[in-house]
């Protein structure tokens, strides 16, 4: 009889540290979560981001307009019959 409690003392105790302590433990299952959470929320952010360029190569493809915009804004592009004003704000003394 004692070798039959003894027996699954060592059960439960193998069982108790599967649960607590190894691979697909309880606070394992919960750092897993945790990384889960994190990359979908990664992954979010980074679909939108997505999205953005998809619209921006959309625009970029289909109209003349959005060209002319960044080659204004990224290379400074003026037209003809166009005047360059720069307009300097006064330092402060």
């Amino acid at each position: 009889m004692k070798w039959i409690f003894g027996t699954l003392l060592i059960l439960l105790c193998a069982l108790q540290y599967r649960l607590w302590v190894s691979e697909g433990s309880l606070a394992d299952v919960q750092r897993l979560e945790s990384e889960i959470t994190v990359q979908q929320t990664e992954n979010d952010r980074l679909r939108e981001r997505n999205r953005v360029l998809e619209v921006e190569v959309e625009n970029l493809k289909s109209g003349l307009d959005s060209i002319e915009e960044r080659a204004r804004s990224d290379i400074g592009m003026i037209g003809e019959n166009e005047t360059f004003f720069m307009v300097l704000k006064e330092k402060k003394k």
